[in-house]
């Protein structure tokens, strides 16, 4: 099941990655330079193989000033890439919703489906209780929302809050929240 989420899943965060990116692209350099394409390479990890081995989910979407003087990078925000996390996103969220309820068959289904170790799992979660919940992206953006989270409970209650028909439009809309954090500017805590 987990599997076939992905594959319907990821065409979806592809596309939204590339609007981002557009909408970036159209405002410009903050020096008034215009921006060109200047994507870096990524791997993939935890997708599914006919992903994994599609360019198009091997890159991250970026730009740069074409102002001699300023050459300033511009990485739009991203909804595929977690930050700097090896892991593609949607893969970080569903791994750490279901290390909430660990057991050891769980996590061997993980490192089966996504290959993904315990241990990369268990970084995972602490990341989203400790680092995530002290962000400065966290701080303004629980205020926004119209119930209190439980932190501890980090991703599981966040997914909650979407309301979607399906796992995966959850997934998404989860991700595309959290899409600022993909950024380096936001990821200060």
């Amino acid at each position: 099941m987990c599997q076939e989420m992905f594959t319907d899943l990821f065409p979806v965060l592809l596309k939204l990655d590339e609007i981002m990116a557009e909408e970036t692209k159209k405002g410009g350099c903050s020096c008034g330079g215009k921006l060109h394409r200047a994507c870096y390479p990524r791997k993939p990890r935890g997708a599914p193989l006919e992903v994994a081995a599609d360019e198009a989910y091997q890159q991250r979407l970026s730009f740069c000033c074409d102002r001699e003087g300023c050459r300033r990078r511009t990485t739009p925000p991203s909804v595929l890439f977690l930050g700097r996390k090896v892991y593609l996103g949607a893969v970080v969220v569903v791994a750490s919703v279901l290390r909430q309820g660990p057991t050891p068959a769980r996590l061997e289904q993980l490192r089966h489906l996504l290959g993904v170790s315990a241990r990369t799992v268990k970084r995972w979660r602490e990341w989203w209780v400790s680092s995530f919940a002290r962000s400065d992206f966290w701080k303004a953006s629980r205020g926004l929302l119209r119930f209190p989270l439980e932190e501890r409970r980090l991703p599981m209650s966040l997914l909650e809050l979407f309301q979607a028909k399906e796992v995966d439009q959850k997934l998404g809309l989860l991700l595309r929240f959290i899409s600022p954090l993909t950024t380096v500017s936001a990821q200060s805590s």
